[in-house]
């Protein structure tokens, strides 16, 4: 099963890349730090948690769909092995 979860980690990696959205993620990172970070106060923990929802947001959902089919694939050779 990790050599699975491996595969769709390398999946989901690819995709995110090819769609862009590890760029838009980037940019959002660097738009929010410009922003708040004014005063060399945010975190890292402070600003995953206002990016976390944002960046989900902006997965397009062909790629939320390929990785729903491609676990359900998974699942289904799984338990047919068992």
């Amino acid at each position: 099963m990790s050599g699975d979860r491996s595969k769709i980690k390398d999946l989901l990696c690819n995709r995110l890349t090819e769609c862009g959205w590890r760029d838009e993620v980037r940019l959002l990172c660097r738009n929010i730090l410009v922003e708040k970070n004014g005063n060399n106060s945010l975190s890292v923990e402070q600003l995953i948690a206002e990016v976390t929802p944002k960046a989900r947001m902006l997965v397009p959902d062909a790629v939320k769909k390929e990785l729903l089919m491609k676990i359900r694939t998974i699942l289904a050779e799984n338990e047919g092995d068992n």
